[in-house]
């Protein structure tokens, strides 16, 4: 265990872990939980991002208001969002303000009020945000690629859920969700920055939540988890009122928990993760066919997902296309080059060691690594780690992915006369 980082694990399930940055005065408070979306039953989808923002529609103690009004007052940013596999709130404040950000934290998360009118309210402002999704391009096309790559599963499907099961939220099955999955036995609170842990470790018992139940949460939640099979889909989306087509290539890729995990990060990022990435060399400073391209790799818990995406003019679509296979292709055959592995493990370097300055980054390393690894994973360890990765390795892990019938694409814009098949996607 790093000195800095203690942690506490209590009876219920609880972990609480703190990381201490003498000589800051910022603190970041982040409340936790290992399930998200790809958790719930298909009748429920969309009820933990529905929960995520009705517990900040007041509370047995406090009303929308007042929360409203206390968040600003700290002067914090008091952050709250669902993925596919957590649910997270998050404030950052100054130090002296832990205990008041903290009371206020709790209260929302154990005593919300889950009234029906606020709910109705808060139903329509959620269908609100999936209208300004469908307005915008990339996400929407991310919303279609996902539906069509993950057929069937919660990993293709919205966060958000859909208007018809956002309606059917109310009170009853809102609490009844929120009792069953929001418990102590799912929860990781975490603290970085000007604390002591005995400070967090005597709020945490002080509101509770070390005498909270066990039950439902964690255990039920893997119960619903299955692991997907993708699919290899070809996707033309004609939108005519577009400007820019917008396309997405992607493939299987490494989960959260392989080892290889560091090579797989250093193989996108060359491709297209920066300024001086192959992709961005090509397609934009070369050639100008796009202002945005890039690649990234997604890692969930069981299975990652990595994608090249742009937007260019539909004329140029073809040619982005073929680029960006090529270059997949390059590196199949060839691999990368010494120099190209060198400055991606000089920009991973950096990145790490520069997020140790905020409070805020710690705060989510100390909540990710104990969700994903159920450890602290030190920053030698990591830095070591990308250090080893290899060419070779590097290589292999293109070969393995790449080389594959399931590369898939998708394509939203003024696509008229454009075509891409499965020979322009082979490796």
């Amino acid at each position: 265990m790093i000195e800095r980082i203690q942690e506490t694990r209590f009876d219920n399930g609880l972990v609480l872990l703190t990381d201490r940055m003498p000589g800051v005065r910022s603190a970041t408070l982040g409340f936790f939980f290992r399930s998200g979306a790809r958790h719930e039953p298909r009748e429920l989808h969309g009820i933990s991002h529905f929960i995520e923002h009705a517990v900040f529609k007041g509370t047995e103690n406090r009303s929308t208001l007042e929360i409203a009004i206390e968040q600003d007052r700290l002067g914090g940013n008091l952050d709250a969002f669902t993925t596919h596999e957590e649910m997270g709130f998050a404030i950052k404040v100054i130090d002296d303000e832990i205990e008041k950000a903290f009371g206020l934290i709790a209260d929302i998360l154990t005593h919300p009020r889950f009234d029906d009118k606020d709910l109705k309210a808060e139903q329509r402002v959620i269908i609100e945000e999936m209208k300004m999704i469908d307005d915008s391009p990339e996400e929407y096309l991310g919303e279609i690629f996902n539906a069509a790559y993950f057929p069937g599963h919660p990993l293709g499907m919205p966060i958000a859920g859909t208007p018809k099961t956002v309606r059917s939220f109310s009170s009853d099955i809102t609490r009844r969700y929120h009792e069953a999955t929001n418990t102590c036995g799912n929860l990781v609170i975490v603290a970085a920055g000007n604390v002591e842990h005995k400070q967090i470790l005597d709020l945490a018992r002080s509101t509770g939540f070390s005498r909270l139940s066990v039950s439902g949460g964690r255990l039920e939640a893997e119960l619903r988890t299955t692991t997907p099979i993708p699919a290899a889909p070809i996707i033309l989306k004609q939108r005519s009122d577009l400007e820019q087509a917008h396309f997405v290539i992607a493939t299987p890729f490494t989960a959260g928990m392989d080892e290889r995990r560091y090579a797989a990060d250093m193989l996108a990022n060359i491709i297209g993760g920066g300024t001086s990435s192959r992709l961005w060399q090509t397609v934009r400073e070369d050639r100008g066919l796009a202002y945005s391209v890039g690649a990234s790799g997604v890692m969930y818990n069981d299975c990652g997902l990595f994608s090249i995406f742009a937007a260019s003019s539909p004329e140029h679509v073809e040619e982005v296309v073929k680029l960006s296979i090529d270059e997949m292709r390059s590196i199949v055959k060839d691999g990368v080059r010494e120099d190209e592995l060198e400055l991606s493990k000089q920009q991973a370097r950096a990145s790490i060691l520069l997020s140790l300055e905020d409070s805020a980054a710690r705060a989510a390393a100390l909540a990710q690594s104990e969700i994903t690894y159920g450890r602290q994973i030190p920053v030698e360890e990591t830095l070591a780690r990308v250090e080893a990765v290899t060419t070779d390795e590097i290589r292999v892990l293109a070969i393995q992915y790449f080389e594959t019938e399931a590369v898939a694409f998708a394509a939203l814009g003024n696509l008229e006369g454009i075509a891409v098949d499965r020979s322009d996607l082979a490796m």
